[in-house]
């Protein structure tokens, strides 16, 4: 496979989309001679084709990101701030084309969109401004006449790899906190959404983000093992983060932990909403059916059990089922999944819980859509622990309903599970949900709003299963740096 390029000097102009999408290397867009088709999941149709990178060209992404590093690493606050600002406002004035690559590549609707392109302006915004906040130490030391100094420095060249699901927020945040903090960054976006990952890399190029500090690389799913073992075990790659299923993620933390390779991961969700019988029924249904079925439940944080007070549970599915109806109309079409196999995952969850006990609430899990690309929201109540969507992440619009007696045993299930990303409590009492919130093991709780929740200022991750490590905030930055302690005698 060899690479060639167009020289592109700014990368300013829309995607020709006549043309295979390229990759982003050294500052320069190129295509190779190996490509790969992009399907439409809202058509099933092709919509592009697209470069896949070799592991020749990766180690050539790798090879200019140590060659930036040289002069990045000591780039200054404001030189930062300037570029981070100015890519802000091109994401802003380039939004709507934006929005459009992740629509037609992800099947994603208009308003969740919208706030991907809307959450990476402020993550944009956020982080500009923060490198200048970095502080080292000057601690005491145990000799007299002896002084020590602490020094947070980059690790070097980080391997980003990011998702399709939410690609611009997702995608950005794993190169962002890094290239704040000096390092330079390979990403690696989803073969599912390249024409997005390449609009990442367009908008930075504009910004002026110097060459080789940012490159944008995707392949064939086929060749996904080679370059990713290929990009770990290079010698420049000091340091990897990972956004996705835990499944993989537990492949790239092995193999980054044979290479003695620190890894940032952000994976998988199984997350419950608890809703206490002082809750405000109608609110709850809301917020609990936008967390289930927001972007077909293709979200690491989508709730995915609801652990409902059994005084209240009658009235609060019949809330719950219009406030669904409501986000997609039994009517219209069906909602789209990215990959066929999400679809067949998330029929065999459904048909095993029925078969297992489980009683539809809303939907009909015998529904046959004109596209295997899609699938109807279904709200199954009186799910057990023997059944597989009781443990299973759907990462669809499935969700179980499930009574409880006590705040005591609605955190004991919500415990009762492998993952650890988010949650939300619903009550009047804040006192109270508190107490739940504190109890649950989760990266965060949200009290009286949905699970889905992510905003700039604000760390996030997971734990157990679901990750660890944080991205956002001043929490982000530190992820990407390193302490150095150097001591001297003032006098010899």
């Amino acid at each position: 496979m060899s690479g060639h390029s167009n020289g592109s000097s700014n990368g300013s102009t829309a995607a020709d989309t006549s043309k295979p999408v390229p990759l982003w290397i050294g500052g320069k867009e190129v295509w190779t001679d190996t490509t790969f088709d992009v399907i439409s999941p809202s058509t099933g149709e092709k919509l592009w084709s697209s470069s896949s990178v070799s592991v020749q060209e990766a180690a050539r992404a790798v090879d200019a990101a140590q060659a930036a590093l040289k002069t990045w690493r000591k780039a200054r606050p404001a030189e930062i701030r300037t570029i981070l600002l100015k890519a802000a406002d091109i994401f802003e004035q380039r939004k709507d084309e934006l929005a459009g690559y992740m629509k037609a590549e992800t099947g994603a609707l208009d308003n969740f969109a919208d706030f991907n392109t809307h959450t990476t302006i402020e993550n944009f915004r956020d982080v500009a401004g923060r490198p200048a906040n970095i502080l080292g130490a000057i601690p005491q030391t145990a000799t007299a006449g002896q002084g020590a100094f602490v020094f947070k420095e980059p690790y070097g060249v980080n391997f980003g790899i990011a998702p399709w699901n939410a690609p611009y927020i997702l995608g950005t945040r794993s190169f962002l906190y890094a290239i704040a903090t000096g390092n330079t960054v390979v990403l690696k976006g989803s073969e599912l959404s390249p024409r997005t990952f390449w609009a990442i890399g367009s908008v930075l190029k504009e910004a002026g983000l110097p060459d080789g500090v940012l490159s944008v690389i995707y392949h064939r799913p086929e060749d996904a093992a080679a370059v990713t073992n290929s990009v770990i075990e290079n010698t420049h790659v000091k340091k990897v983060n990972f956004t996705g299923s835990t499944g993989v993620g537990a492949i790239i933390a092995s193999k980054a932990g044979k290479e003695l390779k620190p890894v940032l991961m952000e994976l998988g969700g199984k997350a419950s909403a608890i809703v206490c019988e002082d809750a405000n029924i109608e609110h709850a249904a809301f917020q609990c059916a936008l967390g289930s079925f927001l972007h077909a439940g293709q979200i690491c944080m989508s709730t995915e059990r609801i652990l409902v007070h059994r005084k209240i549970i009658d009235q609060f599915a019949t809330s719950l089922q219009a406030a669904a109806n409501k986000i997609y109309s039994p009517e219209g079409d069906a909602p789209v999944l990215v990959a066929k196999p999400g679809v067949e995952k998330n029929k065999s969850l459904r048909s095993d819980a029925v078969a297992k006990g489980a009683k539809v609430v809303a939907g009909d899990i015998d529904t046959h859509e004109a596209s295997a690309y899609r699938i109807r929201p279904v709200i199954i109540r009186d799910v057990k622990k023997e059944m597989d969507i009781y443990h299973t992440e759907s990462f669809g619009p499935s969700v179980s309903l499930i009574a409880v007696d006590s705040d005591e045993e609605a955190i004991e299930i919500a415990n009762d599970t492998d993952y650890g990303l988010s949650g939300a409590v619903f009550t009047e009492s804040l006192g109270r949900g508190l107490k739940i919130a504190r109890a649950v093991d989760s990266g965060a709780v949200h009290i009286n709003s949905m699970t889905v929740h992510d905003e700039a200022s604000l760390p996030h991750g997971g734990v157990k299963k679901s990750g660890w490590g944080r991205f956002n905030g001043q929490w982000g930055l530190e992820e990407f740096l390193r302490l150095k302690t150097v001591t001297y005698l003032e006098s010899t």
